[in-house]
């Protein structure tokens, strides 16, 4: 019986094949398609998005090991793309992070390599994006998005002549305008190809054919920064019906042979059509992009592309519609072909939810330290490079290549964001590390060679040692903690990559209270010494011993704080040592407990002074200068994470915020202050509760306040994570709206519970007002503004009128089910035992009249991104201003850059020619006096160098900004053209170097210097 079934079987498919006319043979798949008019073309886009770094390192993934979390080889991926691609020219494929790639470049035969050019000359493979990886675009600094992209670009372009036209940002988590207009249109990308919006959003843009659009991203430039911008309808993997061709993969493959089962052309192709319809349901034009692709795919690619030549072949056979090979470009140079007008967007697309209770705003302040020690990493790499020119490049001593390399990598979209596994955090850290360790002997040469006399150019041994102190945020700097007795000098040199004089105030530890200051002209300058609060004493501790394995022998006493006053790109010297102190010039802190007359307070010994109530709670902020009173009160409170209990299960993680309550914090009884006065700065000490210590910090001669916390180990043994925020709270009228910058750039209006392109609907009315704040955060009410700049990637919001909120720390118990599978429970160890993580931090807060306070926030927000960089040396005796030259400056001695203007990059490349980045910091009509057009003079920045050749390029350094300018496509878009004045510089006139820039203008130059 089983016997005949099986033989009916049989005749019955055979009847089958023979009504198909079907034999089996060898069948030469059409896949010469392009694009067609008249019909929909899908435009099938073969990519692999390989994350660097996230559930594994950046060398597991590439390498393929560490396969029980992830299996994914990013080697087997680009081994195996060049055979598949040499099957059949008419493949294409696209890769995106340089980093894997240079990693796979390196081991390839010189015969791989030209097969390789080959297959990028030809188009086949093409470069997208570009830059080292795909950086994320809330927890990052445009600094660094700018120095990314341009070590990618660049290698591309050395390596292939190639330049990316396209921008791909398809897995960070929302996107910002800076990533529009700067990292677009005036990198020279033709296009922004990109997937995470708001779900409210996307569903809105599917219904009304608005998720391809022309994004102007920059007010400032308006629409001379536009940028074509794609939105993907849900994600960037394979379209709905099944199209994964992984090895692994789910997905039915296309089976034509006819002489096997399971032969089922007609409904794939059926399925392909239709999936392509309801694209082209939602999308404008006859041209839409399937995105055949996602994370690590394509490890045997030729199982992809075996399948994709059968869908175009059967697909284009079947006639309905038009399947090609295509890459980004071809898409876009199509959509632009249609001549089609296009809707307009403005601002940016933060913050991101994907489901209601599910607003991806935790990330912008996940591992707080480690956002903290990228910031630091990326202001000191800033420094090392412009001392590397000084200095001249070495081909065999230390360069800043290594910790470019780990800067580049850290501003991955699971990097920096705090949303990778916790053993990738640390290989970050690491990587971080060692190339800082390089760094720092390149800068501790460099200024040896700049201050040593004889040596002021083409140094070669210098002599002088200079330490330097990483971890000085911790109250750890072993240079400063030294006995000056017998006769033995501190030597500080300090240096300013800022293109301005800048005066301001070091602190560094010391043992004895018995220590002068001296300036470089050997007098004696004002001084003050202030007990080092056991707070910083205990994490100084923890962390040393954690960090370096051993315990500091001894612990210092005091922080001797000092001002200094240094040049533009140059350097000053002070000499500490022992002595007695000048009554007039050189002081202890006096320590005062809470009181004086009626138990209220005041805090300041200039201009502006702070209140304190009976209570010891801040009440009032004062200005004599500004006239600027305000009533004004500082709090902490947490929330408590979600624990995905009820009827949703989301939960608060990693990447997202989901408040189910808040808690005050609050002191028991009086709140103890200790104040600490004296001629430099005065500090309030308060201990909020066991795991919240505040310095509150008044500068004589400064006009901001500076707040210093040590928070944690945050508890959890009530079973709850807390997201620990502080609050300043005033009598503001804001009326919802509040600024937060943009990758630490433009600052864009948010207005509380309100969408500018939907009708939102709140479900999260705390989480979903939180933004990113890489620089500041302000209000105003008409009369006053209230400014808060913060020292790292933080997320902020103002909740209520009058209000400032920044989240400062978190520490979870539940992950968050987006993938990282683990929860945010960051801890330090130490002598076998193992506690929550303690962060340090800083922010900065100023009350300004209305109109005043962006002159603060764009020029302290430049020093707080570049610190002055600290190195010392022992003195033996007090020779050293007679055998070092104690000051320097790059400039020429009377000369510094403009108020609105900084210099953002000065770097020797490995051909010897310079980079030069020269931005403006002000928006246009942001300030009254700075928002105009600035000059620099290049003959006297580089005095002492004659120019021989300045080419203007584009942002990447990857061709001439001329050239790139004059190809860019430029798009159509709804409605009336706006009215704009738009200030530019003009070109350089070789004759007289004279750069000109004009509000938010950022120029990019290759110098070469002729040698005198």
């Amino acid at each position: 019986m089983m016997g005949r079934l099986r033989l009916a079987h049989l005749l019955l498919a055979a009847a089958s094949m023979s009504l198909l006319g079907a034999e089996a043979a060898y069948i030469r798949y059409n896949t010469s398609a392009g694009v067609v008019k008249g019909k929909l073309n899908v435009h099938m886009v073969a990519h692999t998005h390989d994350d660097v770094g996230w559930l594994k390192t950046v060398d597991q993934y590439y390498v393929g090991s560490n396969n029980s979390i992830q299996d994914a080889c990013v080697q087997n991926v680009l081994d195996s793309m060049v055979p598949a691609l040499l099957k059949d020219k008419n493949r294409k494929f696209i890769y995106v992070e340089q980093a894997f790639f240079q990693r796979w470049w390196r081991e390839q035969s010189d015969i791989i390599k030209d097969t390789v050019k080959g297959l990028v000359s030809s188009g086949q493979l093409e470069f997208t994006n570009g830059g080292m990886c795909m950086h994320d675009e809330a927890a990052v600094h445009y600094i660094d998005m700018i120095d990314q992209t341009t070590l990618g670009h660049r290698f591309i372009k050395e390596e292939f002549a190639q330049i990316p036209r396209i921008g791909w940002q398809i897995d960070p988590f929302g996107h910002s305008a800076v990533q529009a207009y700067l990292l677009g249109a005036q990198v020279g990308f033709d296009a922004l190809y990109f997937s995470r919006i708001d779900y409210q959003d996307r569903g809105k843009r599917k219904g009304t054919k608005e998720l391809e659009v022309v994004w102007r991203g920059s007010k400032t430039f308006g629409s001379s920064a536009d940028i074509f911008s794609g939105i993907f309808p849900n994600n960037y993997e394979p379209p709905t019906g099944e199209f994964y061709f992984e090895v692994d993969a789910d997905s039915p493959i296309v089976q034509d042979d006819p002489l096997l089962f399971d032969y089922n052309v007609e409904d794939r192709v059926n399925a392909f059509v239709a999936a392509a319809l309801a694209q082209a349901n939602i999308t404008r034009t006859n041209h839409i992009m399937f995105t055949m692709g996602t994370d690590f795919k394509y490890q045997y690619a030729e199982s992809w592309f075996r399948q994709m030549d059968k869908l175009i072949h059967y697909v284009n056979k079947d006639g309905r519609v038009n399947a090609l090979y295509s890459t980004p470009s071809i898409y876009t140079d199509a959509k632009f072909a249609a001549s089609e007008t296009w809707p307009l967007k403005t601002n940016d697309f933060f913050p991101y939810a994907d489901k209601p209770n599910s607003y991806w705003t935790g990330y912008f302040t996940s591992r707080p330290a480690f956002k903290q020690y990228v910031r630091m990493m990326s202001g000191y790499y800033l420094a090392a490079r412009q001392l590397e020119v000084f200095k001249g490049r070495s081909n065999s001593g230390p360069t800043t290549d290594s910790l470019a390399d780990a800067l580049a990598l850290v501003q991955h979209h699971d990097a920096v964001t705090g949303t990778e596994q916790q053993h990738v955090a640390n290989d970050y850290a690491k990587r971080l590390s060692i190339g800082y360790k390089k760094a720092e002997e390149l800068v501790s040469t460099s200024l040896a060679c700049l201050s040593e006399s004889h040596s002021k150019s083409h140094c070669k041994s210098p002599t002088t040692n200079f330490g330097q102190c990483p971890l000085l945020n911790i109250t750890y700097c072993p240079p400063s903690e030294v006995n000056f007795s017998q006769g033995k000098s501190l030597v500080v040199v300090v240096y300013n990559s800022l293109g301005w004089k800048r005066e301001d105030v070091l602190r560094i530890p010391v043992m004895s209270d018995s220590i002068v200051v001296h300036d470089s002209e050997r007098k004696e300058i004002e001084s003050q010494l202030l007990p080092i609060a056991s707070a910083s004493l205990n994490i100084r501790d923890k962390h040393v011993k954690a960090y370096l394995g051993t315990s500091p022998s001894a612990q210092p006493k005091f922080w001797l704080a000092f001002s200094a006053s240094v040049p533009p790109l140059g350097f000053n010297t002070y000499i500490v040592s022992s002595g007695k102190r000048s009554a007039s010039v050189s002081s202890t802190s006096t320590i005062y407990s809470q009181g004086g007359k009626n138990g209220k307070l005041q805090v300041g010994q200039g201009r502006l002074k702070l209140h304190y109530d009976t209570a010891g709670a801040l009440s009032r902020y004062s200005d004599s200068k500004t006239q600027v009173q305000a009533s004004f009160q500082q709090k902490y409170k947490y929330y408590i994470g979600h624990d995905g209990s009820g009827s949703d299960y989301q939960t608060s993680g990693a990447y997202v915020f989901r408040p189910i309550g808040t808690v005050p914090i609050k002191t028991d009884g009086q709140v103890p202050l200790t104040i600490l006065r004296g001629p430099i700065l005065d500090e309030v000490h308060q201990q909020i509760n066991s795991w919240i210590y505040q310095i509150t910090r008044v500068y004589k001669a400064k006009d901001y306040v500076e707040t210093e916390f040590i928070i944690g180990p945050i508890p959890v043994d009530d079973g709850n994570g807390k997201e620990l925020s502080t609050e300043i709270v005033t009598n503001m009228a804001t009326n919802g709206i509040f600024y937060t910058d943009s990758s630490g750039r433009d600052f864009i209006k948010r207005v509380r519970d309100y969408r500018s392109d939907w009708k939102i609907e709140v479900h999260q009315p705390i989480a979903g007002n939180y933004y990113p704040v890489n620089l500041g955060i302000y209000v105003e009410d008409g009369s006053k503004e209230l400014s808060v700049l913060v020292d790292r990637s933080i997320g902020g919001s103002s909740i209520k009128d009058g209000q400032i909120e920044l989240m400062l720390h978190r520490r979870l118990l539940y992950d968050d089910g987006r993938g990282v599978a683990e929860a945010l429970n960051e801890t330090v160890c130490f002598d076998n035992q193992c506690e929550g993580l303690v962060i340090e931090g800083k922010y900065y807060l100023k009350i300004d009249p209305q109109g005043e306070g962006a002159r603060w926030r764009r020029t302290f927000g430049q020093e707080i991104y570049s610190p002055f960089l600290l190195a010392f040396s022992e003195q033996d005796g007090g020779n050293w201003v007679n055998s070092h030259v104690p000051s320097f400056s790059a400039m020429e001695p009377t000369y510094s850059l403009p108020d609105n203007v900084a210099l953002l990059t000065l770097q020797e490349l490995e051909d010897g020619s310079v980079l030069l980045r020269l931005a403006h910091l002000y928006e246009a009509g942001e300030h009254k006096d700075l928002s105009a057009l600035a000059s620099v003079d290049l003959k006297r920045v580089f005095h002492d160098k004659k120019i021989g050749k300045i080419t203007e390029t584009n942002l990447s350094a990857n061709q001439e900004r001329a050239a790139m300018e004059k190809k860019r496509l430029k798009w159509k878009v709804e409605g009336p053209p706006s009215e704009e004045n738009v200030v530019r510089g003009r070109s350089v006139d070789p004759s007289n170097l004279v750069v000109e820039l004009g509000p938010m203008e950022i120029r990019t130059f290759v110098i070469r210097f002729d040698h005198r």
